[in-house]
C-alpha cells in the first residue's frame, strides 16, 4: 500500500499553494486568522469567490459543463486542504456544495441559466430552509405548505436554524405540496427569493455572542412555478442527493487540520513555570492523541475518495466520518481553550476585527472560546450523533 501522494499530486499542491500566496488578499487573510466563528463574513466570501471564479476554481466539484474543473477526487481534496491551510474564507457551502449540485443534476434549463452563474461568481449567497420547529432530525414531519395558484406557489410556514439567512439572497426550501400522500411523497424542493414580500427573517442569539442562525417566516409568499426544482413531490429525493453528494465534507477534515495546527501554535506560545506547554506532559499527550485521531480520520477520508464512489459502503462511511469529525471539532477546540487557561475567560465580540495584540492578550487568544462554544453543536447539526449511530446500526449491522 502506497501512503504517499504521487508526483502529479504534489505538483498540483504546489500550484494551488502558489495561487493562494499570490491571490488571497492580505486583509482577508488577516481577518480569517482572527475570526471568531466557524464561518466567514459575507463580504469576504463574495470577494474571494470572485477571485476563485476568475481563476476557474470556484466550484471545482461541479460537472465541467457547468463550471467545474474536472479534477480528480484527490485533487479536489488537495485544493480544499490548501485553501484552509492558507486561512482563505471557507466555501459558501450552502450555495456551492448543496443547492448548486442539485440544480446541475435536477434543475431546468431556466434554473441553470439563472442561478448557477451567480453562485459560481459569489454574487448570490444562499440559505437552506429544511428544519422547522418539531421537524429537525425527523424532517419528513415538516409542515410548511406550498399551494399552486395561477402559476405561483403560495408558501406559508416557518423554518428555523437557517444559517446565514439574514445575509443571503436566496433560499432553497423543502415544502409540502401534497398532504394527501405519504410524507416523503408530498415534499417538493423550491427556490425562494429572500427579498420576496411575506418573508421575515429573525436572527437567533447564540451562546458565543453570534446570531448567525435564523428563523424564517413565510407568510403567503408568492413563488413562481418555474422555481420548483425538478418534479413536484420529489423534494425528498433531491434532499437525499444533496446530503449524500459530498460524503466526506461532514468530516470537517480541513477545518480540523487547520484548528489542530492552531492548537500547536498556542501550545508553543503559552507557558507554565517558564516552560512552553508543548513541554508539559499532559498537554503534549493530548496533542499527540489528537494528531493520531486526526490522521486516522484523514486516511479514512482519502480511502473513500480513492474509491471515488465505487465502494458500496461509502454511505456507511459518511456517518462514521460525521461522528468522528464532529467529535474532533469539539476535542480540538476544547484543547485550545485549556491551553489558554485564564486568558480564555475574556469575552471578545464575534467580529473579525483587530483587537490589538499585546503581551497580555496575544493575537492567538481572540475567538478561541467563541469557536469552542459553538462547536458544541457540531454533534447536532447536519444529523445528530444519535441519528448517525442509528443509520450505522441499520446499514452496517442490519439492526
Amino acid at each position: 500500500m502506497d501512503l504517499q501522494f504521487g508526483v502529479k499530486e504534489n505538483r498540483f499542491r504546489e500550484e494551488v499553494r502558489s495561487f493562494m500566496r499570490q491571490s488571497l488578499p492580505d486583509d482577508i487573510r488577516a481577518r480569517q486568522e482572527r475570526i471568531a466563528t466557524l464561518g466567514s463574513n459575507a463580504h469576504d466570501q463574495r470577494r474571494w469567490f470572485k477571485i476563485l471564479h476568475d481563476r476557474g476554481w470556484s466550484v471545482p466539484h461541479w460537472p465541467a459543463e457547468y463550471g467545474g474543473t474536472g479534477w480528480s477526487a484527490i485533487e479536489k481534496f488537495i485544493f480544499e486542504d490548501e485553501l484552509y491551510a492558507a486561512q482563505a474564507p471557507e466555501f459558501h457551502w450552502i450555495g456551492s456544495h448543496m443547492v448548486g449540485p442539485v440544480i446541475c443534476e435536477f434543475g431546468s434549463q431556466y434554473q441553470r441559466d439563472n442561478f448557477l452563474e451567480p453562485i459560481r461568481s459569489g454574487e448570490h449567497l444562499w440559505a437552506q430552509g429544511f428544519s422547522e420547529p418539531g421537524a429537525g432530525s425527523d424532517l419528513v414531519s415538516l409542515r410548511t405548505q406550498a399551494v399552486l395558484d395561477d402559476g405561483h406557489y403560495i408558501v406559508n410556514g416557518q423554518k428555523i436554524w437557517t444559517s446565514g439567512a439574514f445575509e443571503a439572497d436566496w433560499g432553497f426550501f423543502l415544502v409540502k405540496t401534497d398532504i394527501t400522500v405519504k410524507p416523503q411523497k408530498g415534499i417538493s424542493f423550491l427556490l425562494i427569493d429572500l427579498k420576496s414580500p411575506g418573508v421575515t427573517i429573525r436572527r437567533i442569539p447564540q451562546i458565543n455572542g453570534e446570531s448567525h442562525l435564523c428563523e424564517v417566516f413565510l407568510d403567503s409568499v408568492e413563488v413562481p412555478r418555474e422555481n420548483l426544482v425538478g418534479e413536484a413531490g420529489m423534494g425528498w429525493t433531491y434532499a437525499k442527493f444533496l446530503l449524500e453528494h459530498e460524503r466526506t465534507t461532514s468530516s470537517f477534515i480541513y477545518w480540523n487540520k487547520r484548528e489542530l495546527q492552531r492548537a500547536r501554535k498556542i501550545a508553543a506560545a503559552e507557558t507554565s513555570a517558564h516552560r512552553p506547554l508543548t513541554e508539559i506532559p499532559a498537554f503534549r499527550e493530548r496533542l499527540v492523541q489528537l494528531e493520531a485521531e486526526l490522521l486516522a480520520l484523514e486516511w479514512s477520508v482519502l480511502r473513500v475518495l480513492a474509491n471515488d464512489g465505487a465502494d458500496q459502503q461509502a454511505g456507511i462511511a459518511a456517518s462514521v466520518l460525521k461522528i468522528r469529525g464532529s467529535e474532533l471539532q469539539q476535542s480540538i477546540t476544547e484543547l485550545q481553550v485549556d491551553l489558554l487557561g485564564s486568558r480564555a475567560m475574556r469575552y471578545y465580540e464575534p467580529e473579525p476585527v483587530d483587537h490589538g495584540a499585546s503581551d497580555t492578550w496575544p493575537a492567538h487568544v481572540p475567538g478561541r472560546t467563541s469557536v469552542a462554544l459553538i462547536a458544541r453543536a457540531a454533534t447536532i447539526y447536519g444529523g445528530t450523533k444519535q441519528v448517525q449511530k442509528n443509520i450505522l446500526a441499520k446499514l452496517a449491522f442490519g439492526f
